[in-house]
């Protein structure tokens, strides 16, 4: 199904939705059309209100096609071409003069309309007049003839093969409309019809490819996908504990009492009438006092740090202001519990003194929908501290882990897959991902290591779609004839690979797929699969950039907090680039002229020690024929994922 969104640009829309009927007339059209439109928007008429809306949903990733009504024409008011055209990534002449020329069938003043359309990343922008006719007429000629579905379809990546055969057979009267399309393609909202690229595992050797069918992609493009195609799990409900760490609140939290709750000290004395005179008075406790009774007028109260205050005081004197008179002794004559304190001066009304709801009060909002629930302890006492026994949050993702290979060993079980006299690797890859994955809070179940054959590639698949929500598998993902996983989560599981090749180094052949499961919690009834280079240091590197925001996107974080935070750093020491993206392991550390970063050493995909202290990735730029390297001092960006050090 095509998932629409509409803008109405209208400065009295605005004020008074009830005056937007283009808006409503749009929806219904989409409605009749079998196009979801769940998301709707009145704005006023000027550019960054217009902006805001266009990039916060194209943003999302999950809507296909913006349409936007009003503000195209020559108004003084009317700025929704120049909001929108700068956004566009690829103009789309052809719909505009579809537009104008339907307009213009049915009225010259047409020639007045200014309409732009185009693509910004996956998404179809088109603008319509602000008149519910025009409207009409312009969602007519989009529709009718299937040119806003066959648009979507190519901007997804599908062929167009449904829509040129039904040309080539029948011309263009018999391409299906927005409706039809989406009756052959219910199954799949978002991405296009799985294909099957992979190699064939039952073929010889010699019928593998030669050259990888997967298009090479940017990082850009691979992150994108990867959010379109990863949504959010659940929610469930969980007590205030430890536990909550790494947690997303899913909803707003307000103070369900004061806090206090009642006057209470905030230091160690006792509790007496702001009219008590300095003097001599008898000492009461918990012990001897009800506090809910007034204090009798000769008396003074103890009280500790945080304890209430009795009845019928106002205010606390502090022990270092007053003087022990007398004890009660004990059975052997020694000096036990306080008899009588002086008190030397007289303390005004409400000295440390905690009124009721001076730190928070009943109703108070204290953290939002969206906070992360951090590990330093401060979310959590929150909770604790207003006195919230349970609080929603979004699930956390299951994470199942593999690794494949006859050539690997388990370090604590070294019982090896091949025969002969083959010593074996260690499998390096599992543990450390797993010691990652423990860090960040995340339940993991370990799959061990699959040997190279198809029925166990696709045994450990099946389990792993059983029990958690996120597969992370490593090797197997390159050119040899035993790289099992494309084949088998295409051939097996009918699952869809959605990059195959990134232009990153390390980690070229890092694959991302999602394949169909009846248990998934979440992306739209599908698993996703990350399928991991096998060199150790491209698998970490590719964990912490492809991997890491899609637990996070599943675990419910905010957008902006999906990915590790980058910083601006100055390199200490040259470095050369490569015509791909490049992550330089490197060790950040602070001085006082701002953050330095100091490579790790050698960055071969395989040597795992380049990761060894290191708390972040400087992200270099490709090599272009005027520039091959970076000099020391250059000012880059860098990925954190550990803690700033400090200079040596």
């Amino acid at each position: 199904m095509i998932r629409a969104a509409v803008l109405t640009v209208s400065d009295s829309a605005s004020a008074n939705s009830s005056a937007d009927k283009s808006g409503p007339a749009i929806r219904e059209i989409l409605q009749r059309s079998a196009v979801s439109c769940d998301d709707y928007r009145i704005v006023a008429d000027d550019a960054p209100s217009i902006q805001t809306a266009i990039k916060e949903w194209c943003r999302r990733g999950d809507i296909d096609w913006i349409v936007t009504t009003g503000g195209t024409g020559f108004g003084v008011r009317d700025q929704t071409p120049e909001a929108i055209s700068p956004l566009l990534e690829r103009h789309a002449p052809g719909l505009v003069h579809l537009l104008l020329q339907v307009s213009l069938s049915h009225t010259p003043l047409a020639a007045l309309s200014r309409p732009v359309a185009g693509t910004i990343e996956n998404t179809l922008v088109v603008t319509l007049p602000g008149s519910v006719k025009a409207v009409k007429e312009n969602m007519d000629a989009l529709l009718s003839g299937g040119v806003v579905t066959h648009a979507i379809e190519l901007i997804k990546g599908g062929t167009g093969k449904q829509v040129h055969a039904a040309l080539a057979a029948e011309g263009a009267g018999s391409v299906p409309s927005a409706g039809q399309q989406h009756h052959h393609h219910h199954h799949d909202h978002h991405i296009p019809q799985p294909r099957t690229l992979s190699h064939d595992p039952s073929a010889a050797a010699s019928a593998r490819h030669r050259v990888s069918p997967y298009p090479l992609i940017s990082l850009e493009q691979a992150l994108r996908i990867i959010q379109k195609n990863v949504s959010t799990l659940g929610v469930h409900r969980k007590p205030v504990t430890q536990e909550l760490r790494g947690h997303i609140l899913a909803e707003d939290v307000h103070a369900p009492q004061n806090v206090p709750i009642m006057s209470t000290t905030n230091v160690d004395g006792y509790a007496l009438r702001s009219t008590d005179p300095p003097g001599i008075y008898k000492v009461l406790t918990s012990q001897s006092h009800d506090q809910g009774i007034p204090l009798p007028s000769d008396s003074i109260y103890r009280v500790n740090t945080g304890g209430p205050l009795p009845a019928g005081t106002d205010t606390v004197i502090m022990v270092e202001d007053t003087r022990l008179v007398s004890t009660f002794k004990d059975a052997d004559g020694a000096d036990a519990e306080e008899k009588e304190v002086e008190c030397l001066v007289q303390v005004p009304a409400g000295e440390n003194v905690r009124a009721p709801g001076s730190d928070v009060v009943k109703g108070d909002l204290v953290l939002r929908r969206g906070d992360i629930i951090l590990s330093e302890g401060g979310e959590v006492g929150t909770l604790t501290f207003v006195g919230r026994k349970m609080v929603d949050v979004h699930m956390r993702p299951v994470v199942a882990l593999l690794s494949t290979g006859n050539e690997l060993l388990d370090l604590q079980n070294p019982n090896p897959i091949s025969g002969g006299d083959w010593g074996g690797i260690w499998d390096t890859n599992r543990p450390s991902l797993h010691a990652a994955l423990h860090g960040m809070g995340y339940d993991v179940i370990d799959l061990g290591i699959v040997p190279d054959d198809v029925a166990s590639h696709v045994a450990a698949i099946r389990k792993g779609l059983d029990s958690a929500d996120i597969l992370l598998t490593t090797g197997g993902t390159s050119m040899g004839p035993t790289d099992l996983l494309k084949p088998v989560i295409e051939r097996h599981f009918q699952g869809t690979i959605h990059f195959g090749r990134v232009t990153v180094k390390p980690g070229k052949p890092t694959t991302f797929a999602t394949i169909p499961c009846a248990r998934a919690r979440g992306s739209g009834g599908s698993t996703p699969v990350f399928a991991l280079p096998g060199n150790p240091a491209s698998a970490l590197v590719t964990f912490f950039v492809f991997v890491v925001p899609a637990l996070r996107r599943l675990g419910g974080w905010p957008e902006a907090r999906c990915q590790f935070a980058r910083v601006p750093v100055r390199l200490a020491s040259a470095m050369a680039l490569d015509p791909r993206t490049e992550f330089h392991r490197v060790a950040i550390r602070a001085d006082t002229d701002g953050l330095r970063a100091f490579s790790t050493g050698g960055q071969r995909s395989s040597r795992v020690a380049s990761l060894s202290g290191a708390n972040g990735f400087v992200v270099l730029p490709m090599r272009t024929p005027e520039r091959s390297r970076l000099e020391a001092g250059a000012a880059v960006s860098a990925i954190v994922i550990g803690d700033i050090l400090p200079m040596l």
